[in-house]
């Protein structure tokens, strides 16, 4: 894709918060630094209008608890066509970790999302969001 050059005026503050930006996340230039906060908007858009979307569950917790792996499986099975991949990993003798690859529409993920994260023994959960290509 080419690039092309223009010119943006901003005010001293908030070039400053720009550039502070740049700094705080180890961009290499202020041009990556929009092209990053353009294309973060733009997946917040398409989240918030409920379009086909793609993510990542991740949760953290302890497998001892409640029959929590019996009650994920539960859950996931109702949302079969969104699942693309699972990918679990034994942390220590308690403590697992489950990432969770999704794909379909912003609300779908959201609601399955909620329903894993809210279980009792879920230590964390983040739905990460993302789009499609």
């Amino acid at each position: 894709m080419s690039k092309v050059r223009f010119g943006v005026s901003l005010d001293e503050e908030v070039l400053n918060t720009l550039d502070n930006f740049v700094v705080e996340h180890q961009f290499p230039n202020r041009s990556q630094a929009i092209r990053h906060l353009i294309e973060s908007n733009s997946i917040e858009n398409n989240w918030s209008k409920n379009e086909l979307v793609s993510g990542a569950i991740i949760l953290l917790f302890d497998h001892h608890k409640s029959d929590i792996g019996v009650k994920m499986t539960h859950i996931q099975h109702h949302f079969f066509e969104e699942i693309l991949s699972s990918q679990h990993f034994h942390l220590d003798h308690d403590n697992c970790l489950e990432i969770i690859a999704v794909k379909g529409k912003a609300e779908r993920l959201t609601d399955l999302a909620k329903q894993l994260i809210s279980l009792k023994g879920i230590i964390h959960g983040k739905l990460v969001t993302s789009k499609l290509i």
